[in-house]
C-alpha cells in the first residue's frame, strides 16, 4: 500500500467535550506525527443530545475528504457512526467501534434517560449489518453497556468482537488515557486483518 492510498482517519467522539488526555485525542496526535491524515469530528457545543446534529457533523467532515476513510469511534460516537451509515455513503475501509453504549437500557445517573435518548432520535439503535468491515472493542465491565448487550450489537452489525477485559468505559474517568491497542486495531482494519486473536487492552 502506498502512502497516497492510505485512508484518512476520521475520529468520531461521543458527547464529551474535547479532552486532551482521551485516547482518541492522543491517537490523533500520534497518527499525525507519523504522517497520517486525520480529521476529527468536533464535539457539539449546542444540541449535544441531538442525534441529527451529531450525524450532520460526520456528514460535513466526510464531504471534505477525497478517497478512502477509516473511522475511529468511541462511546456515543459509535452509535453516531452506525446511524450515519444507515443513510449516507462514503469509501469506508473500516471502522473501529470502541466501547459502544447500550442506549436501549437505563444508563447510570448523570447520563441521558431512555426517554431523552428516544426523543432526540438515538433509539431504536440500528441493527442492520454495517456496509464496511468493523471491529467492536468491548469492555467486560463498562457501566454503559453489559458485555452481553454489546456482543449482540457486534453480531447484528457484522463486526469482529474484541474483548478488552475490565477497562470500564475506556476513558480517563476509568483510568485510561493512552490506548496503544487502538493503533494495532486501526492497522488491522486498514489491511483487512479483522480476524485477530483477542487479547487484553494495553
Amino acid at each position: 500500500m502506498t502512502g497516497t492510498s492510505k485512508p484518512t482517519i476520521v475520529i468520531v467522539p461521543g458527547m464529551r467535550d474535547h479532552v486532551e488526555d482521551h485516547w482518541q485525542t492522543i491517537l490523533a496526535k500520534r497518527l499525525r506525527e507519523a504522517g497520517r491524515t486525520v480529521r476529527t469530528v468536533h464535539p457539539l457545543v449546542r444540541n449535544r443530545l441531538s442525534r441529527d446534529a451529531h450525524v450532520a457533523n460526520v456528514v460535513e467532515v466526510m464531504a471534505q475528504i477525497t478517497g478512502p476513510v477509516l473511522i475511529v469511534a468511541h462511546s456515543a460516537g459509535v452509535i453516531t457512526t452506525v446511524q450515519w451509515a444507515q443513510w449516507h455513503d462514503a469509501n469506508v475501509r473500516g471502522a473501529l467501534l470502541a466501547a459502544p453504549p447500550d442506549f436501549e437500557t437505563p444508563l447510570p445517573d448523570g447520563y441521558p434517560t431512555l426517554d431523552e435518548l428516544e426523543t432526540h432520535g438515538w433509539t431504536p439503535v440500528p441493527r442492520k449489518p454495517l456496509p464496511f468491515p468493523s471491529i467492536v472493542a468491548a469492555s467486560s465491565n463498562d457501566p454503559l453497556g453489559s458485555p452481553e448487550r454489546v456482543a449482540g450489537l457486534a453480531l447484528d452489525w457484522g463486526s469482529r468482537l474484541v474483548d478488552l477485559g475490565p477497562v470500564g468505559h475506556l476513558n480517563p474517568a476509568s483510568g485510561h488515557g493512552p490506548w496503544l491497542r487502538s493503533e494495532e486495531l486501526v492497522e488491522a482494519l486498514e489491511h483487512g486483518w479483522c480476524h485477530m486473536a483477542p487479547r487484553p487492552a494495553s
